[in-house]
């Protein structure tokens, strides 16, 4: 693949493409003689600049092989390489743009796993912290499961799954830290429809035993005994063993209470859903 090839170029042959250049003109070539040169000139002199760690230099060869080259196998080439140049150089938008281009040109070619990886590279590592809007989180998501679903048996399809859970995590992270401000403001209803959330959407995430806790804790607070039981239960089936069934249990006991599923409302649905093995 271009992106083994690269690495390979990088690590053994930057010297040899740097004595190239150092005894050639190409070192200052300007945009008005860059047409003096081949296709392959070029590209070699893109990936010295990589080799140099200039993504930003490498980036304007690249895309001088793509503009003078267009039908040449260097042209497809540079294409992924702009892509994987720019998200280098943390120009994110210039990597999506590049990586989509590749795709749309060369939707069966092997590297283009590799471009829809890059567009969802380009959306993962600008996850900031769970307190920031999570909107560009959920794009990594999207683009992550595309990957899994276009490339099956691409050797992205392990990494982008890890990436998935860390991202899918976030978002979970992003509706508990609400919820629990909400709570401690006892603003109830609002925390329940945030715990709720990562119950039923982000069941497989790290934060669902500690949801499940927190919508007992809000139940009770308002008086909903039936809801507090029905969750206590369902954390009683999945993380009997965690610190936040110890919790539930205790804070039930409190009450004179124990879990239990009652009533009709949404926890039903989900302990059915776990007593079926459709949960988690």
């Amino acid at each position: 693949m271009i992106l083994n090839r690269l690495i390979y170029l990088i690590g053994v042959s930057s010297i040899a493409v740097g004595l190239l250049f150092g005894c050639s003109n190409t070192a200052n070539v300007g945009s008005d003689e860059i047409e003096n040169y081949s296709a392959k000139q070029i590209y070699d002199r893109a990936e010295y600049e990589m080799a140099r760690s200039k993504p930003i230099d490498a980036i304007a060869f690249f895309s001088d092989v793509e503009r003078l080259y267009p039908y040449s196998e260097w042209a497809k080439r540079s294409v992924i390489m702009q892509a994987f140049a720019n998200h280098k150089a943390k120009q994110y938008k210039e990597a999506r743009d590049a990586a989509e281009r590749y795709i749309e040109y060369y939707p069966a070619d092997e590297d283009s796993a590799y471009a829809q990886y890059i567009i969802a590279l380009s959306y993962y590592d600008q996850i900031e912290d769970i307190g920031r809007d999570q909107e560009v989180t959920a794009k990594a998501l999207q683009a992550f499961k595309k990957l899994i679903k276009n490339y099956p048996d691409s050797e992205y399809v392990k990494p982008a799954e890890l990436k998935f859970d860390l991202a899918f995590d976030h978002l979970a992270g992003k509706e508990m830290e609400v919820g629990r401000y909400y709570l401690k403001r006892q603003q109830f209803p609002a925390a329940i429809n945030r715990f709720r959330t990562v119950v039923e959407d982000y069941q497989t995430s790290s934060y669902t035993a500690e949801a499940l806790h927190r919508l007992v804790e809000a139940y009770l607070s308002m008086g909903l005994v039936d809801e507090a039981q029905s969750a206590g239960a369902i954390l009683g089936h999945n993380y009997q063993a965690s610190a936040w069934y110890k919790r539930t249990f205790s804070l039930l006991r409190n009450e004179d209470l124990s879990p239990a599923v009652k009533g009709t409302g949404w926890l039903r649905k989900i302990h059915r859903q776990v007593l079926k093995g459709r949960w988690l």
